[in-house]
């Protein structure tokens, strides 16, 4: 599973540089101020849980093996699937329906936060 995990953050970041280099220079002109805000938002929230993805990933390829941090693992690759991928959608569609979705993602972040909190209180 660390080897999952590590390859899902190499994943994410890949996608995370070249969806904010895409925001950046193809979309900066056709997206409205409010959208190209979302998708910003979408962009950063992709980059910080990458980043955590791969440290749980560095964890458990260090020989923590706790379920937490499994779930953590999962939690944070589907958040960013589900949190970010349905705020690029919106930006780029402006089809408002999408930000309902967006809070789905942003509680499997939260999930993901604690089951890496109650790993790291495991490990005390």
């Amino acid at each position: 599973m660390a080897s999952l995990a590590l390859f899902m953050a190499a994943i994410l970041g890949f996608f995370a540089v070249a969806l904010g280099a895409f925001g950046a220079h193809g979309l900066k002109a056709s997206l409205s101020a409010e959208m190209m805000a979302v998708y910003q938002t979408a962009v950063q929230y992709h980059f910080y849980h990458c980043l955590a993805l791969l440290v749980v990933g560095l964890l458990m390829h260090s020989g923590v093996q706790h379920l937490s941090l499994r779930i953590a693992a999962v939690l944070f690759f589907l958040g960013v699937l589900v949190f970010s991928g349905s705020l690029y959608a919106l930006a780029i569609t402006e089809i408002k329906i999408l930000g309902a979705i967006t809070p789905i993602g942003g509680l499997m972040f939260l999930i993901a936060w604690a089951c890496l909190a109650y790993s790291a209180w495991k490990t005390m």
